[in-house]
């Protein structure tokens, strides 16, 4: 009971499937097939670690536009900016995070803003 919870298995059969799974793959290793077998287990353990990379990058960039949003939509709704420097801020910005790789320091901005 405590070893199929510990791998982070839904169920038991899940984990005795898993079990079955890797006894094949030990009993195969005698044999010219193991590299077949490591290949589609390597496949497989990466697999899942994209897609939970991919998952959890999805959700922390949805955060950030819904913060985004909030914050843009407040900086419009407190400042009458005109539309070409609203333009020109764009092109600003977009060459500054090309520059600086995407890494936005609030203290530079602050003191750029300054002068």
């Amino acid at each position: 009971d405590m070893l199929y919870e510990a791998d982070n298995c839904k169920s038991k059969t899940e984990f005795i499937e898993k079990a079955i799974r890797f006894y094949c793959g030990y009993l195969l290793n005698k044999d010219s097939v193991a590299a077949e077998y490591a290949a589609t287990q390597i496949t497989a353990i990466t697999e899942g670690i994209v897609k939970g990379t991919e998952q959890r990058l999805s959700r922390a960039l949805f955060k950030v536009a819904v913060e985004l949003g909030a914050v843009s939509h407040m900086l419009a709704a407190v400042h009458e900016i005109d539309d070409d420097t609203m333009i020109k801020l764009r092109t600003m910005c977009t060459d500054e995070v090309k520059r600086i790789n995407g890494i936005i320091n609030f203290e530079k901005a602050v003191r750029y803003q300054r002068n």
